[in-house]
């Protein structure tokens, strides 16, 4: 197989360095430490590798497979699992990782048992639900009967600390109201097995503006960060904060064009349903210049979530293997064999990056 075939994603691994630096710097200096999540990017291991190397207090995935091949791969540090554990995997979880996020007594309940029979201590952090509405705790009794259960008859768990997730799913605000609920759950918490927790973990990505608006509560002291170390995008474009010291090219999608020629912009037919089962609709803007690309939906699912480089290409569509490009008001004139690059956003670099249709390279 040619070695330099499309598509391709580059990593630059320099400015991903960069953002991890100044990720940790800053939580740093609100006496935060971060768990580095490699989930953004399906796991790949040198980007674990250099999360590890630069300071990250964990190596974080929702997924088991991924942590397994990152620790196969040679990668030294303490993993957490972030999505609560299936009671199937509950075995696994203890083999793999130091530490999980759970809410329910009867996983924790295997984990006890599996740590056991693998005469280890596994650390869990119990989630609270503040309104976001996945994962956690929503009634604060059962909450505090989890955790004393934990502390004082789970001998093989050590009830490391709280946490929550928030904008993941109902898009909740990480306010400081908000994660002060969190903090007053784990003060309670602390109060009734009379020792102080060792994490309260306020969050992921959409926490850390707390962070640089230097209003994160105190006792906030863990957080899972992935997005904004990778691509630094989403706090900058939804929430508004300043990224401005941040690298947003750490990826970088190359495709090839197949086809380049003037076509008309409405189809000529029967308009009926596409290949995802859609009836498409469409603007007729007479002919103009199309490239068509070797890259679809297969491989980055949202083709609207596409960012071109060249500011003047507008993307019309894709199918599962094709993406359909107007290049007509482009400076460049675009031919066959031409590279065009992307950059990514969170939707599309999951898809991307577990795409075995895309070569990954490391400069």
């Amino acid at each position: 197989m040619n070695k330099n075939r499309y598509p391709k994603l580059v990593v630059d691994l320099k400015k991903l360095q960069h953002n991890i630096d100044r990720v940790l710097v800053n939580c740093q200096d609100q006496g935060v430490e971060v768990a580095g999540v490699i989930k953004g990017c399906s796991g790949l291991p040198e980007c674990a590798k250099l999360m590890a190397q630069e300071g990250c207090r964990f190596i974080a995935s929702s997924r088991l497979d991924q942590i397994e091949a990152v620790r196969n791969y040679g990668v030294q540090a303490d993993f957490m699992l972030i999505r609560v554990p299936m009671l199937s995997e509950a075995a696994d979880v203890v083999r793999l990782t130091e530490i999980s996020l759970n809410s329910e007594a009867k996983v924790l309940r295997a984990l006890n048992h599996q740590a056991g029979l693998q005469d280890k201590q596994h650390k869990v952090i119990l989630m609270v639900d503040l309104g976001d509405l996945r994962e956690g705790f929503w009634d604060r009794e059962e909450l505090m009967e989890a955790a004393l259960c934990v502390e004082n008859n789970m001998h093989n768990l050590e009830l490391a600390g709280v946490g929550t997730n928030l904008g993941c799913y109902g898009g909740i605000d990480a306010t400081v109201e908000k994660l002060n609920e969190l903090v007053e759950c784990a003060e309670a918490i602390e109060e009734k097995i009379g020792r102080e927790l060792e994490f309260v973990a306020g969050g992921s990505t959409t926490s850390y503006p707390r962070v640089l608006e230097k209003n994160m509560p105190r006792r906030i002291n863990l957080l899972r960060i992935g997005e904004a170390m990778l691509l630094a995008r989403d706090l900058q474009d939804f929430w508004g904060c300043d990224m401005s010291d941040m690298h947003r090219d750490v990826f970088t999608l190359q495709a090839e064009v197949i086809e380049a020629r003037e076509k008309p912009t409405y189809p000529v037919g029967k308009i009926m349903y596409d290949a995802f089962e859609r009836k498409p609709e469409f603007e007729d803007r007479g002919i103009r210049k199309r490239a068509l690309i070797a890259l679809g939906r297969a491989d980055f699912a949202f083709p609207d979530m596409l960012i071109p480089r060249d500011k003047h290409i507008q993307i019309l569509g894709a199918s599962s293997d094709h993406t359909i490009l107007d290049v007509q008001d482009c400076q460049r004139e675009y031919k066959v064999g031409d590279i065009i690059e992307f950059d990514l956003c969170y939707s599309t670099i999951v898809y991307v990056t577990n795409s075995p249709n895309v070569d990954i390279v490391y400069v």
